[in-house]
């Protein structure tokens, strides 16, 4: 994700999960996976399946590393990714607590398109009424992004940022064809630059957000399952 200076990366990956794992929901922090595991076990996420919710540490080293250890272990059965958490939204317009649902993911000259990502905006949209969905390219960076910066990743075409969603979807695919996807919360914008995560406060919170969206994440992977008509 995109977060502030001073916050302290995250330990190795920390997984919970059931007794086999078709859906992987990969996160970097640790208010990250409270939110998505609270969605899942939450009243609104009893609609899932087996899962697992690998918090794979902050930034692209963590996450790249943290997904292919994961997905070579022999008692993985991986059949979906989904990188969640939080981003920085990039265009003008944009609040914490939009929600933004990638169509692709970029980095450098490496594009990774999403799986049925239309299929996946509807369900968001249902989990959530009533917020704002965007959808559109998510590029990686290795840093938070400030300033200037953020409007010359908007040039690019790019939608929202953050720094592990593009390494997590590549790794998914380097291990082997499955669906994958990102969805990640604006917490920090640019009219709305945060200082710290912890300042978004009152009617909009990230957290409640991300706990919310999980069951779109479940209905758009039994989505895949079912026949085309």
């Amino acid at each position: 994700m995109d977060t502030p200076p001073g916050t302290a990366p995250e330990p190795a990956a920390e997984a919970v999960s059931g007794a086999d794992a078709p859906l992987l929901i990969a996160c970097a922090l640790g208010i990250e996976k409270l939110a998505l595991r609270s969605g899942v076990r939450g009243p609104a996420g009893g609609v899932g399946g087996p899962f697992t919710v690998l918090r794979t540490g902050m930034g692209p080293h963590s996450a790249e590393r943290s997904l292919r250890r994961a997905l070579a272990d022999p008692s993985s059965a991986a059949t979906a990714v989904v990188a969640s958490g939080f981003c920085a939204g990039l265009a003008a317009g944009m609040h914490p607590g939009d929600l933004v649902v990638a169509d692709e993911t970029r980095l450098g000259d490496r594009v990774t398109r999403c799986t049925d990502a239309g299929r996946l905006v509807a369900a968001v949209a249902r989990a959530v009424p009533g917020r704002t969905v965007h959808t559109g390219p998510l590029i990686g960076s290795d840093h938070v992004v400030r300033g200037p910066e953020r409007a010359e990743l908007r040039a690019s075409g790019a939608l929202a940022v953050d720094m592990e969603s593009a390494v997590t979807l590549g790794a998914a695919l380097a291990a082997g064809p499955r669906p994958v996807a990102a969805v990640r919360v604006v917490v920090d914008a640019p009219e709305h630059e945060l200082v710290r995560i912890g300042t978004v406060r009152g009617g909009i919170s990230a957290f409640r957000v991300l706990r919310s969206v999980v069951p779109a994440f479940f209905e758009w992977h039994r989505s895949l399952l079912l026949p085309r008509r």
